[in-house]
């Protein structure tokens, strides 16, 4: 299987498609009303990494240029969830009516989900031939230079035998229908040994897994500090409180491990091994889309001095999560045009569970993200942020 090529629309500035995979989840709705918010003006990119200076010469796609669509099993329509959203304070208000025919447009292009509960299950492959039928056709209709699709739909337990979990179903669609693909969550999505071939031979780019946003953010800053300060970490430990559709999700104890995973995955690279605590996660339905994580770090210091440091992240997911996903879009829309394949790992920045190779240490993972902007530009990659990742050894 091979990518078909980007192709610009003819006398007009290209289009490509955003294709969520949750499209009416929390994180989804924010970042389709963020991005036509951030495109009029109406509020700066806050958040937004490919906002900033060392991004502004990668011939990355315009947040004006993002079409919207994907896949759902709910069907509560976009306006009144960015309604919904505003009354918990989690979108500005206002904001839902500012934007409300972006809203409007996304929603029409958002097709069912599955396999739903209980209804008659298709076979995998019916399931996926209809996913990328449907993304292919949101390109054609759209009349899309390419699209991108994106998984942010709340977290599955990790699978108990050979049968493609829902993520992946949508994974193998994606490359099916030609487009690099994000999975932004810590779902198995392109993880299932039975779509590496698929992955291998789709000459796609493709990037994962599980959005870095509050407590693992902050561990990957830590724990290299610990490690290069030659402090002994003895105990790590942490409680998350959230709400919402991820709390719910969450409470399933196989869903949580696989959340887990990741964030233990951090500090066991960042380390060198994993010290003795483990995270707990409750779901508080009272917290909507809001937050609360605490870490609890005990450590030797000289001659043996036992001290602790504790943190608290409060935080909104869905607002720190959106311009990740819209980064992200823009990044791997980017990657394609440029013909690049495979795993980004220079993307790990973005991620708890990176796919590829590279260094699990925000700051290191940083100069690589700077690295690949530098293979972004049209000039080949010539200039400050490429050489400068080069003479780090960070680029790739």
């Amino acid at each position: 299987m091979s990518a078909e090529p980007f192709l610009p629309t003819p006398s007009t500035a290209p289009r490509f498609g955003v294709w969520l995979i949750g499209a009416r989840g929390s994180v989804a709705t924010t970042a389709i009303a963020g991005c036509a918010a951030v495109a009029a003006g109406l509020h700066p990119a806050t958040g937004m990494v490919t906002e900033t200076a060392p991004f502004t010469s990668c011939g990355l796609p315009s947040l004006s240029s993002l079409v919207f669509g994907g896949h759902d099993t709910l069907d509560c329509p976009l306006p009144k969830r960015a309604e919904h959203l505003a009354a918990g304070g989690v979108l500005p208000h206002g904001l839902p009516s500012a934007v409300h025919a972006e809203l409007v447009a996304a929603d029409r292009e958002i097709r069912p989900g599955g396999p739903l509960p209980g209804a008659p299950a298709p076979t995998q492959e019916a399931l996926i031939d209809a996913f990328a039928s449907d993304i292919r056709d949101f390109v054609r209709r759209q009349d899309l230079a390419g699209a991108v699709v994106v998984n942010v739909a709340s977290t599955e337990p990790a699978p108990t035998d050979d049968s493609l979990p829902p993520s992946s179903l949508y994974a193998a669609a994606a490359l099916r229908a030609g487009c690099p693909y994000v999975n932004f969550t810590p779902s198995t999505g392109l993880h299932h040994p039975a779509l590496a071939a698929l992955a291998e031979s789709s000459g796609l780019p493709y990037a994962g897994r599980d959005g870095k946003t509050g407590q693992t953010l902050l561990r990957s800053v830590l724990g290299p500090m610990f490690l290069q300060r030659a402090l002994a970490v003895r105990a790590w430990s942490g409680t998350n409180l959230l709400g919402g559709g991820d709390g719910a999700a969450l409470a399933d104890p196989a869903a949580a491990a696989a959340k887990n995973a990741g964030k233990e995955r951090v500090l066991v690279d960042t380390l060198g091994a994993a010290p003795e605590g483990e995270v707990h996660i409750d779901d508080v339905p009272a917290l909507g889309d809001w937050k609360t994580a605490w870490d609890h770090i005990a450590f030797d210091g000289f001659l043996g001095a036992r001290m602790v440091l504790q943190t608290t992240w409060q935080g909104c997911d869905s607002a720190l999560a959106a311009p990740l996903v819209l980064d992200l879009a823009r990044l791997a829309v980017r990657a394609h045009e440029k013909g690049l394949s495979g795993p980004l790992g220079e993307l790990g920045f973005y991620f708890k569970d990176p796919v590829g190779s590279g260094p699990s240490s925000l700051a290191e993972q940083y100069a690589e993200l700077r690295g690949f902007a530098g293979r972004l530009r049209d000039d080949g990659g010539v200039g400050d942020d490429a050489s400068g990742a080069a003479e780090r050894g960070t680029g790739r």
